[in-house]
């Protein structure tokens, strides 16, 4: 039974990717830090202490590592939509919102955006 109130959060998972609209800023990979919360298809009591029977935050991190890893984009708002389109390809992940922060800006802790998919 979904509910809307459970959630599997993994936050500030630093994924090295190559990001950033003039060249020489994708010529190098770059960290960013990534809040994901993932909307899962059953409440996350009575789950019997069986892995199988969530979704697996360990997995969804090691899969948004690999997104990240391949290729580059101009754009961190594209960088997110990929990350968050990978996270529902999770057996039961109904919803994901996705946070990508870059360190970027001179004065200021960071630029971010966030995109959530259902």
């Amino acid at each position: 039974m979904k509910t809307e109130k459970d959630r599997i959060v993994i936050r500030g998972l630093r994924l090295d990717t190559r990001v950033g609209v003039p060249d020489e800023e994708r010529a190098v990979a770059q960290t960013v830090a990534v809040d994901v919360e993932i909307v899962p298809e059953s409440a996350l009591s009575g789950l019997g202490d069986e892995i199988g029977r969530t979704v697996d935050y360990f997995e969804v991190a090691e899969a948004l590592k690999r997104v990240a890893a391949v290729g580059e984009r101009r754009l961190i708002e594209t960088l997110a939509e990929e990350l968050g389109q990978a996270t529902l390809a999770f057996a039961g992940v109904t919803a994901v919102t996705v946070e990508v922060r870059k360190f970027i800006l001179p004065e200021t802790d960071w630029v971010a955006v966030r995109v959530s998919l259902p």
